[in-house]
């Protein structure tokens, strides 16, 4: 698809800089870029590049100018960008309907407009809302409920019972609503604890790939509304998210956590069991927390401490081989003196 130069600023309630009129076939970053495509630029560094490049025009933010490109000046070039990518890469087509390889159980109900893909597996009572795709190899088991214009890739699995709301994106491979990790010991033997809740994904919400949020024990697993989930996380059971988080990959949280609204989780964190998290409460990279995080609260290392305090252990920590080589030192003058005062 082609846009004018000044059909870009319209949607993005920006302003043309040039010729308003100029016909844009693409939209490519600075290096890849072809002549007629739009590139964008977020800091002077990327803005030059930009320049040098084939694109016709830029879309950057104030105050940068340009005398040989055509510029779109918006609020935020980053957030720019992820509004007009779909304009120019729109998601692929699923036409309406079932595939015949598909199994549906007799009592399931699917809207007319959704589409079912190859080898989609659907139990009782499954319930399939408007727009929505079923990419292929989807398994969704009895009493599942999909809301409309939400996407399940290839692969993904649905326990009994899962609810997933409107718009919803689940990439391949991830299993939602198997059982949670129940064991209690029993004359030497760890008997599993039935685990009969289910999960409950609010709308908005994006789910990596090979993800696994595990049911509840009684009651359900709840991810909030336009929280993401990028790929290789684990949610255990009873745990609730709050809306609009971010969840980076590989982190795992135990069971009963509860999250705040736009809790930040950075890759490679481990949450222990039964904690809360406040709004806007920010975990550091690789961190182990094992205590509650006030609102607000920025939390880093294991175990996790204020990220200021842990800035400082982290320095002390590279001035220790040196402080230690003092030590030895000052130990050193001491036995020194200590000989000469008394022999």
């Amino acid at each position: 698809m082609t846009f004018t130069a000044s059909e870009i600023a319209e949607r993005l309630h920006g302003r043309v800089v040039g010729d308003s009129s100029i016909v844009l076939t693409g939209l490519a970053p600075a290096d890849r870029a072809r002549p007629g495509e739009l590139t964008f630029a977020e800091n002077a560094a990327y803005f030059a590049a930009a320049e040098q490049s084939q694109a016709a025009a830029i879309l950057v933010a104030e105050p940068f100018v340009s005398s040989s490109k055509v510029v779109i000046h918006v609020a935020n070039a980053r957030l720019g960008l992820a509004r007009i990518l779909p304009l120019f890469f729109p998601p692929e087509a699923h036409p309406q309907g079932i595939h015949p390889s598909a199994v549906i159980a007799d009592s399931a109900s699917i809207d007319p407009t959704a589409h079912v893909g190859p080898n989609c597996v659907l139990g009782a009572r499954v319930r399939i809302g408007a727009r929505s795709v079923l990419m292929g190899g989807n398994d969704l088991r009895a009493d599942c409920q999909v809301g409309h214009d939400t996407c399940l890739f290839p692969n993904v699995v649905l326990y009994r019972q899962t609810r997933v709301g409107n718009g919803v994106t689940i990439h391949s491979g991830t299993v939602i609503g198997s059982d949670g990790f129940g064991y209690v010991l029993d004359e030497g033997r760890h008997r599993k604890v039935l685990q009969l809740g289910n999960v409950i994904i609010h709308d908005e919400v994006e789910i990596g790939a090979n993800c696994a949020i595990d049911r509840g024990t009684l009651g359900p697993t709840v991810i909030g509304q336009g929280t993401k989930i990028d790929n290789l996380v684990h949610v255990a059971h009873n745990v609730a998210l709050g809306q609009n988080c971010l969840i980076m990959g590989q982190v795992g949280f135990a069971g009963s956590t509860r999250l705040g609204d736009y809790v930040v989780v950075a890759s490679q964190s481990g949450i222990a069991d039964h904690l809360k998290l406040g709004n806007q409460a920010v975990v550091g990279a690789k961190s182990g927390v094992m205590r509650d995080v006030a609102d607000g609260g920025r939390v880093l290392g294991t175990p996790a401490v204020p990220d200021k305090l842990a800035k400082r252990q982290m320095i002390a920590m590279q001035h220790l081989p040196e402080l230690l080589h003092r030590m030895r030192a000052l130990e050193k003058q001491v036995q020194e003196l200590t000989a000469r005062c008394c022999p």
